[in-house]
């Protein structure tokens, strides 16, 4: 099975493009206001515009209003909506597209494998379960956590549960071992591949895409 990417946080065309040509599965653009990664409606939809096919587009969101979400979806057109923050199944499913639900692992109530798992079943129409670290900025801090968290979710039938997409603290040199022991659908990096918060880097993007070729092989 081959690892799906997504680089997440994009900003700018070049990194859009270096995203794309290093053969990025899905690019990331976070409408959490107090991120400083943070992108307008608008200037996603003008980055999003000459997309190639068969790469998605993801709006990120951190417990947005309705009518927010909306705006987003009438004026980028996204492939899939995530959402990171404490919001519930059926907020996340009222908007009619395919949605990926992240949880912050060691979050109050998501401190156990077990009580992870429990939460994550409640978001059964999602696309993905994505991973993250649990840190007051909702994603792309650099930190990792405790994959051994993950012993519950992965012990499920895969009928049971949404596909597992792994972020929080990935870079290149350490991807290798996460991949091989718990062969996610697929991988998310923002800050792992940044010069700088909301600025990626050609060369780290080039070999966190190398080094999940080379974990899958």
């Amino acid at each position: 099975m081959r690892t799906r990417i997504k680089i997440c946080g994009i900003t700018r065309p070049a990194d859009l493009a270096c995203a794309v040509n290093a053969g990025a599965d899905a690019v990331g653009f976070v409408f959490h206001p107090s991120s400083k990664r943070f992108v307008s409606a608008e200037r996603a939809a003008e980055l999003v515009d000459n997309l190639p096919a068969f790469v998605s587009s993801v709006a990120l969101f951190v417990n947005p209003e309705t009518l927010f979400v909306q705006e987003v979806i009438e004026i980028m057109h996204p492939t899939v909506l995530q959402f990171h923050g404490e919001e519930t199944p059926e907020f996340c499913a009222s908007f009619d597209m395919p949605y990926i639900k992240a949880f912050r692992v060691g979050a109050p109530g998501l401190d156990s494998a077990q009580s992870l798992t429990q939460f994550c079943q409640q978001f059964a129409s999602a696309r993905g379960w994505l991973f993250d670290s649990y840190t007051p900025a909702y994603g792309g801090s650099g930190h990792t956590f405790d994959h051994a968290m993950l012993s519950d979710l992965l012990a499920l039938d895969s009928a049971q549960r949404a596909p597992i997409i792994l972020s929080g603290g990935l870079i290149a040199q350490t991807l290798s071992a996460p991949i091989r022991q718990l062969r996610p659908w697929a991988v998310d990096v923002s800050s792992g591949v940044e010069e700088s918060p909301g600025i990626k880097s050609p060369s780290l993007i080039a070999a966190f895409v190398s080094a999940v070729k080379k974990a899958d092989e």
